[in-house]
């Protein structure tokens, strides 16, 4: 049986949003996002970042300052005691890419390759996992790679009403959500708590 795991979109969720954010200095991790990640790692999910970075695709800052940047946020999650199975990012884009980034690919969300390049190389079970992010392509990720459980966080952008009535479910941020989930029981189903919670809340 594969893994049950959490997909995570970074910007928003993890780290504060901010436009195109590349640099160490201008990274800030969200309130509690840290803690947030334990919980859900010792609870029983592998964790994996999901996320585009169009930045790359338009010349705003190159794949070795992204890269650069990942490796010290993956080494500040690891002197707090979590460990990311997997980081997976879109570089491109179809309309404002430049160069060999300017293509209609497969991993850009709201399409779903990030998720299978994972789930081939991780061994995750996408029937026992969830996608957590801040904004409809996100969720609509989810449902593209056939994840049932899809929910939205208010720590980025602005969530419609719209987009409430797609989601599986909306937390404040990401420790309103690792609360909520409980360990996945004795024969690997996850459960949660309530389906949703109140707006705002």
């Amino acid at each position: 049986m594969g893994k049950a795991a959490v997909f995570l979109d970074r910007d928003g969720v993890i780290n504060v949003e901010k436009d195109y954010v590349y640099t160490i200095d201008e990274f800030e991790f969200i309130e509690d996002s840290i803690e947030a990640l334990k919980i859900l790692q010792d609870k029983g999910y592998a964790l994996v970042v999901v996320t585009n970075q169009s930045g790359i695709a338009r010349g705003y800052y190159t794949e070795e300052d992204f890269l650069k940047l990942t490796e010290w946020m993956d080494w500040c999650l690891i002197d707090r005691g979590v460990t990311l199975d997997g980081i997976y990012y879109c570089p491109h884009h179809p309309e404002k890419g430049i160069g060999k980034y300017k293509v209609e690919c497969n991993c850009r969300k709201p399409k779903a390759g990030l998720i299978f390049d994972a789930v081939k190389q991780l061994n995750i079970d996408l029937s026992r996992s969830v996608m957590v992010g801040d904004k409809l392509s996100d969720i609509e990720c989810g449902k593209n790679a056939g994840i049932k459980r899809n929910y939205l966080v208010r720590s980025g952008h602005v969530i419609t009403a719209e987009d409430e009535k797609q989601a599986t479910g909306v937390y404040k941020d990401l420790m309103a959500l690792a609360k909520d989930m409980e360990d996945i029981n004795g024969n690997g189903d996850m459960v949660i708590r309530r389906k949703r919670k109140p707006a705002g809340q």
